[in-house]
């Protein structure tokens, strides 16, 4: 079989060719018109000479010229490579070096940022050179880098397979799955596998309108849900925190039904206050890079449990495993393992730390699964901190910590010691106007964790480095 992701675009275009695909700003596009842009782009970029499986770095914001870039460079067989777009011009270089690409596409503001590589704006290129225009499913669409544990650039290798196969997935889901009725904000970063593919993707297989905003903003973001009619609102947790500050916010959620998280932990009592004050359930998910990116959603559950992140998706398989890879009994925490035509190739180049050859991977996300089949995430495997050996979860830390007063945020981390080999140190942000004694809080976790988990040293800061998605950046805490 011969398969382009960018094919799903262009059956959508001839199934709803003249219903609204895209609006950003006062630009609008028909799905026949991002079908005939997203043609002209990929023959821009054979007329450039670039030839199936070159790489192209795209730095751009969200925008029309994101999506028709990104569509394009698939369409021409490429292999895209979405920035973030807050990466330094040095990071940037690295990248160059590492995926050897051979051109950038960049929004005017962004292409300083690009040194030793060719680099044109985002929507100049169209031409009339012929497209291969089908590809081996197995073909590299996508490389998308992630934090690895080193610090060194790494890149999961998505196939158009695997891009596929997660929009299937999600399709497959019951009533709460997106349609061409639907109207969805597109406001998570589309370099992000979520919003690149949980968004952009489904939105482009669905015929559903994408609203597409560059950047959260609280006051802008509920203007374009009440102004378009919004149906579907997927966002990072940070966002909902944002949100609750508006006391608009119920006549404003008006026309959404779906609410929906994925990029970070989602704490349950904000969730429960977004209910409470809304009238919306914020449905939640599990995701990563390396299963583009979708694992488990609530979506389609009639009674989400409380803290759960949901059951695998249709054509997902999930277990949860020890150190040795065997099955652990019960609902005993353990390693996540999942199986599906969704997930990576490995990393690049080489294809390696893939799936193993049973199509097992091993996401180093620790979890348990109920007797129904729900999944609980505990914490990050890499993340695990040893003391005197014994296992301590960050997460159980930071719950206790932002119950303790004055604290409205917390991180820990774990750091050398002599005596247990890694001791817990901890990062609290105050409430706002109030100061954390930080003897008072030592006291307060005293009571509620054991000794071996208890931090040894309390950092008091302003605030704590996030990623795009409101992920805490442990590592920049690590520095």
């Amino acid at each position: 079989m011969n398969f382009n992701f960018a094919d799903i675009l262009r059956d959508t275009a001839q199934r709803h060719g003249e219903r609204l695909a895209l609006v950003d700003g006062d630009r609008r596009l028909t799905w026949r018109e991002l079908d005939a842009t997203v043609e002209r782009t990929a023959q821009g970029f054979a007329a450039a000479g670039l030839v199936p499986g070159y790489r192209v770095l795209l730095l751009s914001a969200n925008s029309v010229e994101f999506v028709t870039s990104y569509l394009g460079i698939l369409r021409a067989g490429l292999v895209a490579v979405p920035l973030n777009t807050g990466l330094t011009a040095r990071e940037i270089s690295s990248v160059v070096e590492h995926s050897g690409a051979r051109l950038a596409v960049a929004d005017g503001d962004l292409a300083g940022k690009i040194e030793g590589l060719r680099t044109i704006r985002a929507g100049e290129l169209e031409g009339h050179a012929p497209l291969l225009s089908q590809l081996d499913p197995e073909t590299l669409a996508v490389l998308l880098y992630t934090s690895g544990t080193s610090g060194d650039p790494r890149a999961a290798m998505l196939s158009h397979r695997a891009l596929a196969a997660n929009v299937r997935n999600l399709s497959g889901l019951g009533e709460d799955r997106m349609g061409p009725d639907d109207v969805v904000l597109g406001v998570l970063p589309m370099f992000h596998a979520f919003g690149l593919n949980a968004v952009l993707g489904w939105a482009v297989a669905s015929g559903a309108t994408l609203v597409i905003e560059p950047r959260f903003d609280s006051t802008h973001t509920l203007d374009l849900i009440s102004r378009y009619g919004v149906t579907r609102l997927p966002l990072a947790p940070p966002a909902l925190t944002a949100l609750l500050a508006r006391p608009d916010l119920r006549d404003a959620l008006a026309t959404v039904k779906v609410v929906l998280t994925g990029a970070s932990t989602l704490d349950r009592a904000l969730a429960d206050r977004f209910e409470r004050e809304t009238g919306k359930f914020v449905h939640q998910g599990y995701g990563l890079t390396e299963a583009s990116p979708g694992v488990t959603t609530t979506l389609g559950e009639e009674n989400p449990k409380p803290g759960s992140v949901g059951r695998p998706l249709p054509n997902v398989e999930v277990r949860i495993a020890d150190e040795q890879g065997e099955d652990v009994e019960g609902d005993d925490p353990g390693e996540i393992l999942i199986r599906g035509r969704n997930l990576f190739s490995g990393y690049w180049p080489d294809g390696v730390d893939g799936p193993d050859e049973d199509g097992w991977y091993r996401t180093g996300d620790v979890g348990f699964l109920d007797a129904d089949g729900d999944l609980f995430l505990v914490d990050r495997l890499r993340e695990l901190i040893i003391v005197s050996g014994f296992n301590v979860f960050p997460s159980e830390v930071e719950e206790v910590l932002v119950g303790a007063p004055g604290v409205r945020e917390a991180a820990v981390i774990g750091v050398p010691s002599d005596e247990t080999g890694e001791a817990v140190k901890a990062f609290v942000v105050p409430e706002t106007g109030a100061a954390v004694d930080t003897a008072a809080v030592l006291e307060y976790a005293g009571t509620r964790l054991a000794r071996f988990k208890c931090p040894v040293e309390i950092a008091v800061v302003d605030h704590l480095p996030h990623s795009v998605t409101g992920k805490v950046a442990k590592g920049q805490l690590r520095k």
